[in-house]
């Protein structure tokens, strides 16, 4: 969970992952939607990956990214727990 909260410290990971949310998009697509270099789109996107934020899958020549919208309900369920239960960081009663 901690390598998901740093990829989301990143503002220029918060932007690639908005594309996303659009759909799934190959790394240069996103290199031109965020206006970011090919080189800097696949640093943070290895940065996204590692922490399973996004999903990627092979179609011929290209690799196709999306979101990978499980890892990001267990995010805001965390964050819901810190905000309801603050004593208990992991959400478990006592």
């Amino acid at each position: 969970m901690q390598d998901a909260f740093r990829a989301l410290a990143d503002p220029h990971r918060r932007t690639i992952l908005r594309v996303l949310r659009r759909g799934e998009r190959p790394a240069g697509e996103l290199a031109a939607a965020t206006g970011l270099s090919p080189a800097a789109v696949n640093h943070h996107l290895m940065v996204l990956k590692l922490a399973d934020l996004v999903r990627v899958e092979r179609r011929g020549q290209f690799q196709v990214y999306s979101l990978n919208t499980t890892v990001f309900q267990d995010l805001v369920a965390e964050v819901l727990s810190l905000l309801t239960d603050p004593e208990h960081p992991s959400g478990e009663s006592p």
